[in-house]
């Protein structure tokens, strides 16, 4: 993880928060007193852990960590006193908001940070394999497309065109996708 957010109305809080993770590596940690502006800035930048300690002076919070995780890829622990945990645990657990309880022991907030940072990294990789398999979606959508324009324009059979778009990709050293926008350029208009 490189970059935090932390949103606390106090100062105390803020240090001691951004003490803790400064024995982590964390290369920039924002710090903010209010949700607004924390939200500006979730959009001015991306973040790999926000920490919200409710209740900041302009929400509870609980919303802020459900704007976060609507809007952003990263960990978001949410600090309440611990006669509310249940309850705001209830809200915004669908949300995948981690939800502590006020006072943090030092060495919950690691394991907290650790888990986040290790389910943070494992939905990556899984959001980086499903963009790769739609890509291979498309592709084989527009092979499939002009394998279709083929059969219907040049009488060929199914294994025939896809055998002429194979050939044509190899003989001109382009992509398959390539090919197949061509063919598609050539008899649709």
């Amino acid at each position: 993880m490189d970059s935090v957010l932390i949103v606390s109305n106090t100062n105390t809080t803020l240090e001691i928060i951004s003490d803790m993770l400064n024995s982590q590596t964390f290369s920039r940690i924002v710090t903010t007193q209010n949700g607004a502006e924390a939200r500006r800035d979730l959009i001015d930048s991306d973040f790999d852990l926000i920490i919200i300690d409710s209740p900041l002076p302009d929400e509870f919070g609980d919303d802020l960590a459900l704007h976060a995780s609507e809007s952003s890829t990263a960990g978001i622990i949410l600090i309440v006193k611990a006669e509310m945990l249940t309850d705001i645990d209830a809200v915004v657990e669908d949300a995948g908001v981690f939800v502590l309880p006020k006072p943090v022991s030092p060495d919950f907030f690691y394991q907290a940070v650790k888990l986040l940072s290790a389910s943070r990294k494992r939905v990556l990789s899984l959001e980086s394999e499903n963009q790769k398999l739609q890509k291979k979606i498309s592709e084989i959508r527009l092979v499939d497309r002009a394998k279709c324009i083929l059969i219907q324009y040049l009488n060929m059979t199914e294994p025939q065109a896809h055998r002429y778009i194979e050939k044509q990709a190899m003989d001109l050293r382009q992509s398959r996708t390539v090919t197949a926008e061509n063919i598609l350029k050539t008899y649709e208009r």
